[in-house]
């Protein structure tokens, strides 16, 4: 049986300095973004109380990435409505289906790298195949969501309308505007159900 290699300790001291355990020296946030990127896993642990806080130092360095220019990845609608799922009827099924998107898109990544090279390497309109290949998936990622829908809650495909699929529709080139109302009413049905939940 081969053995999982642990996650290294970083212990965060009063004077918010990070400590590394496996290379004995202090580490920056930066450091740690990097350790991330490099896939190298890490626990950080208060050096006083010993409490587990990785989780807020995660958020602490997506901060400090988002706050660099042309760095940012969350759009301003999705932090919104991620602020508003806190305490929401909603909120255990976040990270769950976050986790699961996440999984997805990290999957596929490869893939959709593959089509922005051949979109702005292609020759005739530059960018044009780039759009069909973002629709293409936004398609996806819609049949993803209400595919996680219906696994968390069983009556949301009666309310989307019984079909984890788009309507044939939504399928042709070009119709995000149709997509974007979807999306909407899907959001006004998920209020809904929150507020009678």
């Amino acid at each position: 049986m081969a053995n999982e290699k642990q996650p290294v300790a970083i212990k965060k001291y009063a004077n918010r300095r990070l400590y590394h355990t496996g290379t004995s020296s202090y580490v920056t946030l930066e450091d740690l973004a990097v350790m991330v990127k490099k896939g190298d896993d890490f626990v950080v642990f208060d050096a006083k109380t010993n409490e587990d806080i990785t989780r807020s130092v995660l958020a602490q360095i997506i901060f400090e990435q988002e706050a660099k220019e042309g760095q940012s990845l969350l759009p301003i609608a999705f932090l919104r409505q991620l602020i508003r799922f806190y305490g929401d009827s909603m909120q255990m099924v976040v990270p769950s289906y976050l986790e699961f998107s996440i999984d997805k898109l990290t999957g596929e990544q490869q893939k959709f790298r593959d089509q922005l090279g051949a979109a702005f390497g292609a020759k005739g309109l530059p960018g044009s195949e780039m759009f069909v290949a973002m629709e293409d998936q936004a398609r996806k990622n819609m049949a993803m969501f209400n595919q996680a829908l219906t696994m968390f809650n069983p009556f949301a495909g009666a309310a989307v309308g019984k079909a984890p699929e788009q309507p044939e529709a939504a399928k042709e080139p070009g119709d995000l505007d149709s997509m974007k109302k979807q999306l909407q009413e899907m959001q006004k049905q998920l209020d809904s159900l929150a507020r009678k939940g």
